[in-house]
């Protein structure tokens, strides 16, 4: 039994392996037999669940797929949330996902591929993505602009919030399109190195 779950109680530990089963086998069984192909009852059927105990764990066939993107953002958000950030915005944003992805599963950065290379092939998967990456971003400028004490320009911090998330995005695709090569190290690597880049590409000439 991972940490993670031996710090839960009984009924939170349940749940907690029956979400990831679903992630699992979605993954799985949408590789194996194409993400149209599979259907929802396929799904269930194959983790010995009901609709309806999907239906706790996950919104649509589109976001179990995805759950490693929301597995790191739900994580990324509370993470914010608990700890002071100093100095720049930006780089304060940037040292928190730091800890986020160090802080993941041993077994996250696969299935975060896994997830990357189905939803290049899905359209639907595509326009999901999308939209999950406008609501973390909403929410995301909601968690800072609430903390005690906050004082930014609702304006700059969306923009600042935008920049990280592109930049995030961008080294994430840097990785994804080298297939994982090096794991999490290399990713975390590429992360440093896109957010150090950000002034020159900034002022970057036309």
């Amino acid at each position: 039994m991972s940490d993670e779950l031996r710090d839960l109680p009984l009924r939170e530990r349940k749940k907690a392996r029956t979400r990831r089963a679903l992630a699992e086998t979605a993954l799985r069984l949408f590789t194996e037999r194409g993400y149209d192909a599979t259907t929802l009852d396929d799904l269930c059927d194959a983790v010995e669940v009901s609709r309806r105990t999907f239906f706790r764990n996950y919104r649509s066939k589109e976001d179990v797929a995805l759950a490693a993107d929301s597995d790191l953002w739900s994580a990324y958000l509370d993470d914010v949330a608990a700890r002071e950030l100093t100095g720049p915005l930006i780089e304060a944003l940037r040292a928190v996902l730091d800890i986020t992805l160090g802080a993941m599963d041993p077994d996250w950065e696969r299935r975060f591929l896994a997830a990357r290379e189905l939803s290049d092939a899905v359209p639907a998967l595509q326009a999901h993505s999308l939209g999950y990456c406008h609501d973390t971003t909403r929410a995301l400028v909601e968690v800072v602009s609430g903390r005690p004490g906050a004082d930014v320009d609702p304006w700059r911090l969306r923009l600042s919030v935008e920049i990280f998330v592109a930049a995030w995005r961008t080294a994430s695709l840097r990785w994804t399109a080298q297939g994982g090569h090096g794991g999490r190290d290399t990713l975390m690597k590429l992360v440093e190195e896109t957010f150090a880049d950000l002034p020159a590409a900034l002022t970057s000439p036309a």
